[in-house]
């Protein structure tokens, strides 16, 4: 049986507060490199991406705060820091659209969510600039409205 790529099976981490702390403009697939064990930590599901930023320092990218924790079973290939800085993989002239679009004013590159694809760990970054309080709120309004629109259709199906 073959998983389809868009099936949620295979999301070993996702950032639930960036589709509500920024609007996301676009979004780009990077490899990560991990070392050691933290492959078998993450297929447990015991990555947290919910502080995570990527930045770009001397034309590699890297994943800050991502929060690993470490394998249970695992001895000395163990990493000692969970949170440390892992080094993202993309082409150069990704790198360096990347780096023009964080020069504008407001712009961020932040991670979505982590997935396995063909036996190698997999990140999804999204271009986005941060909300304002009043966009959040409409955010939490839209979210509301449509819950009630929801709940009225379902209500009215049943009697």
């Amino acid at each position: 049986m073959v998983k389809d790529k868009n099936t949620q099976d295979n999301v070993l981490a996702q950032n639930k507060k960036a589709g509500f702390n920024y609007f996301i403009e676009e979004t780009i697939e990077a490899g990560l490199v991990l070392f050691g064990t933290e492959i078998k930590s993450l297929r447990k599901g015991r990555g947290n991406l919910g502080e995570s930023f990527a930045t770009i320092r001397n034309g590699e990218a890297f994943l800050h705060n991502m929060h690993i924790s470490p394998f249970e079973q695992g001895n000395r290939h163990n990493p000692e820091d969970p949170t440390r800085a892992r080094k993202l993989l993309l082409h150069k002239k990704q790198i360096h659209y990347l780096l023009g679009v964080v020069k504008r004013d407001g712009y961020s590159i932040i991670p979505l969510k982590s997935y396995i694809r063909n036996g190698y760990a997999k990140l999804l970054l999204g271009i986005g600039k941060g909300k304002k309080l009043h966009d959040k709120r409409d955010t939490m309004a839209k979210r509301d409205s449509d819950r009630e629109i929801a709940r009225a259709l379902r209500e009215k199906q049943k009697g």
